[in-house]
């Protein structure tokens, strides 16, 4: 694996750049200036404003890591399951839009309970674990055990990369056969952790991996009209390809719609750290199939191919994504139909999707899916989605800060 000229960056320059954050981040900044109306930032600031009252009133008694709701009060997982990056970063977003210094106690403290997870070889969501918790908190705080501990998992994750395939391995332990050579939509969103490994140490095989198995799935999953399924399966000893399958989607021929959604933002993130245009292209193709696929109302169903497709059962979580990645989308594709998609996708969730007419429930946004195929979670809330609620909620009023505790840069 070569290292190229991306990958020449020390670690002093990155410790640099979280010494900044930690130093510049006012506690309460002004809103920038947004391209879009009046109203859409005075809804976006109402819908950030009502999370953080709701996180005042939850947050305060959560010790473990929300998973989702049941009878609209969160269960939890003790060690993090997939989901426990999104606790402490939507703790780390209500800092940032509220400057409230508890949200940023409770969020080093819910982070410092994933530190086991650093070390675990069995998942592939490490990216989502340690990225929006570790990575952010070293960004703001300059803390040297979060940038080392956000850099192995990175060595964790890597280890689940199979060389004759050129893809990371979804799920199941390292010394299970059963879906050695399976891999999921999901993981692009995993990538930008091993571009974090890469930036801190100089080593360039952690984004020489996530380049190869974006590589790989870009050629894999997307089909021409720019649809993808969930799942694809290869051959594990010889990586050869099998064809496409489907865990969370209706069928393999189908697409999940928080599938789609992750490959709107992964792409387009992994272009913004290599500069290479085929990752960009993909994720505009990923992004026109979701936007002429999306419903009026503007929250997606389920999945976009699902027989009861567009009157089914939506998945707000998959919204709020989307409209994360195309605000990204629009940033470096210089197009700005994808910002008015992304603001519209987010008016129209804090509108229609938030749990303010509920005195009881725990979390902020509701109408989300997690699984319709097991019957797991229908129109629940998820933490995920209140994550990428406030996220692209703070991509349109505050870039600048959201930027320095996750990075918007682009090479």
């Amino acid at each position: 694996m070569s290292v190229s000229r991306r990958t020449l960056l020390t670690t002093a320059a990155g410790a640099a750049v979280a010494v900044t954050a930690s130093s510049t981040i006012p506690a309460a900044a002004s809103d920038q200036a947004i391209s879009g109306s009046a109203s859409q930032a005075e809804t976006f600031r109402a819908a950030a404003d009502y999370a953080v009252r709701k996180l005042r009133a939850v947050a305060p008694s959560v010790t473990a890591f929300p998973t989702g709701t049941k009878f609209e009060k969160w269960a939890y997982s003790q060690n993090g399951d997939w989901v426990g990056g999104f606790w402490p970063g939507t703790l780390w977003m209500a800092w940032l839009h509220s400057g409230d210094e508890q949200f940023r106690t409770l969020a080093l403290a819910s982070a410092e309970k994933l530190a086991p997870r650093q070390n675990d070889t069995s998942t592939h969501d490490l990216g989502f674990l340690f990225y929006p918790s570790w990575v952010t908190a070293w960004r703001i705080t300059g803390d040297e055990k979060w940038r080392a501990g956000a850099v192995t998992a990175a060595s964790s994750l890597i280890q689940r990369y199979n060389p004759k395939g050129h893809f990371i391995r979804a799920w199941g332990a390292l010394t299970d056969p059963k879906d050695a050579g399976r891999i999921i939509m999901d993981t692009i969103m995993n990538l930008d952790l091993l571009d974090f490994a890469t930036r801190q140490t100089g080593d360039g095989k952690y984004l020489d991996i996530a380049v190869e198995h974006a590589k790989t799935a870009q050629r894999v999953f997307l089909r021409p009209d720019g649809s993808t399924p969930h799942v694809f399966d290869f051959d594990p000893a010889t990586g050869a390809e099998i064809g496409p399958n489907t865990v969370q989607g209706y069928s393999p021929s189908s697409c999940w719609s928080r599938g789609q959604a992750w490959g709107v933002y992964g792409f387009t993130t992994i272009y913004r750290r290599t500069g290479d245009k085929q990752f960009l292209t993909t994720a505009q193709r990923l992004a026109d199939y979701a936007l002429g696929a999306l419903t009026p109302d503007r929250v997606p169903v389920w999945d976009y191919l699902a027989p009861q497709a567009p009157n089914d059962i939506k998945d707000a979580s998959a919204g709020v994504v989307t409209a994360c990645g195309l605000l990204d989308l629009a940033a470096a594709s210089k197009q700005p139909k994808y910002r008015d998609a992304g603001l519209r996708i987010l008016e129209a969730t804090a509108k229609t999707c938030l749990t303010t007419n509920s005195a009881r429930a725990d979390a902020v946004v509701a109408r989300c899916t997690r699984n319709r195929p097991s019957e797991d979670g229908i129109e629940i809330s998820l933490p995920y989605a209140d994550y990428y609620l406030l996220e692209g909620i703070l991509r349109v009023l505050k870039p600048r800060e959201l930027s320095q505790a996750i990075d918007l840069s682009s090479v």
